[in-house]
């Protein structure tokens, strides 16, 4: 913590505005949900409204300050280069996924069917998943590609249903958790200060474990299975290159815009040559992937300035004290950055606005504790990815469920969570690295 932070005074009452906001989302988001019985209904909730709520009642705290001062104070938290640079990010990352597109996805998941034996379907779901997630860097655009294959896999197989979906939302949550261009890992990294790539090192180290068990459960699970013959569409692999060349350019440490612009201009070449879309459907596509990241982008700037008055009124200091007497030592700290986002995460519904809510904190909680950038940006990905993996009112359940229902296939969240293995797995994997990081810095 550096000297300013270190000597604001610790006054727990700063903490109200985050405080106010999980009690009127969450409480909203169930009624609506629960009561109510509004479909989606957690995701019908303005989140830039409820923000904004918060953010007055910050302004409104510290008498000391003149509007003007806080003003001030907002202004230093929302113009950090970190947040500057995430916001950019987003707005690429949107246009990307505009230009790649259903068809790209599609076309690595009939790939794999296409070449694999039918009784591994099932794990072919997952493998496919993953591969299009991290491509695409977005957990809910793989789980509504993907799941109406794996209603045919299911229906036209001896497996079930909640284990084809399982499979799938396991695969969509490896991919948000690792992707370069997914929004959670901009967050993570932009507010630990850290570069993609070494929080990318970080991570693979606890995500591929769980995903190599995952993938062992499933083939054990569904070997067994009577299987039917599936029909595979036409596809089309060029359409693949735009998402192996952002994958393999993060992984030699490209600079995150230069990977994302290769990207875009390779896809915008590919589409447009091979005739799947036209010139003007495709600047539409580009529009909407851009503006689908308004929404997020507003919440990052909202929470830069809440939590810019949170810390001048003293409240991340309030919570550190408080961390400090229940979380010891390396592991304490580890533990305390994951279940601040797990805690941020239940309450939100929404991964990255936890990362995003969370960052601030565990940047100050990590710097008390000596953890490194790249290890609290692998820790906040990870554990909000483990929460929103198994949440049932989570964007991801919700519509892997609906789009069952739509296609004829009635399924509930409650079927599906014994079948989310790769979560499960990934909470189970990052304890033990946890424990094991947490040791060997204890011991040097």
């Amino acid at each position: 913590m550096d000297s300013k932070g270190s000597a604001k005074r610790s006054n727990p009452a700063a903490l109200l505005p985050i405080l106010v906001f999980l009690v009127l989302y969450l409480g909203m988001g169930i009624v609506f949900e629960y009561v109510l019985k509004i479909g989606m209904g957690f995701y019908s909730i303005p989140i830039v409204v409820v923000f904004m709520v918060a953010l007055l009642v910050a302004c409104l705290q510290n008498w000391k300050l003149s509007f003007d001062d806080k003003l001030a104070v907002m202004a230093r938290g929302v113009g950090d280069k970190n947040i500057m640079t995430m916001i950019l990010i987003f707005l690429v990352a949107g246009v990307f996924v505009g230009v790649t597109g259903r068809d790209s996805a599609e076309a690595v998941a009939y790939f794999l069917l296409s070449i694999t034996p039918a009784w591994a379907s099932v794990a072919v779901l997952f493998v496919a998943a993953c591969f299009v997630s991290v491509a695409m860097g977005t957990s809910v655009g793989t789980i509504t590609l993907i799941t109406p294959i794996a209603v045919a896999v299911a229906n036209v197989s001896g497996f079930s249903l909640p284990l084809c979906i399982g499979s799938v939302m396991g695969g969509a949550m490896f991919g948000d958790n690792l992707s370069f261009i997914s929004d959670t890992t901009i967050a993570a990294c932009n507010t630990q200060g850290c570069e993609m790539r070494d929080k990318f090192r970080a991570n693979f180290k606890i995500a591929l474990p769980a995903a190599l068990v995952t993938l062992v459960l499933i083939l054990a699970v569904s070997f067994n299975a009577g299987v039917g013959h599936l029909e595979i569409p036409e596809y089309n692999l060029l359409l693949l290159i735009p998402y192996v060349l952002v994958l393999v350019g993060g992984v030699f440490g490209l600079n995150v815009f230069v990977v994302l612009l290769v990207g875009v201009i390779s896809g915008v070449l590919i589409t447009l040559s091979t005739g799947t879309v036209d010139a003007m459907s495709l600047l539409s596509s580009m529009g909407s992937g851009a503006s689908g990241m308004f929404e997020t982008i507003m919440v990052t700037v909202l929470v830069s300035a809440m939590c810019g008055l949170i810390r001048e009124n003293g409240g991340f200091a309030a919570l550190l004290a408080f961390i400090r007497r229940v979380f010891k030592g390396g592991v304490g700290g580890r533990l305390g950055v994951g279940l601040l986002v797990g805690a941020m995460d239940i309450a939100t519904a929404n991964n990255t606005v936890a990362i995003v809510m969370a960052g601030p904190i565990a940047k100050e909680i990590s710097q008390e504790y000596g953890i490194t950038p790249k290890e609290s940006a692998s820790l906040l990905d990870t554990f909000s990815c483990v929460f929103q993996g198994i949440i049932p009112y989570g964007a991801q359940m919700l519509i892997a469920v609906s789009t069952a229902t739509e296609l004829g296939s009635g399924v509930s969240a409650f079927e599906i969570i014994p079948n989310l293995f790769y979560p499960f797995l990934l909470a189970v994997s990052s304890l033990v690295y946890i424990v094991l990081l947490g040791s060997r810095k204890k011991g040097k």
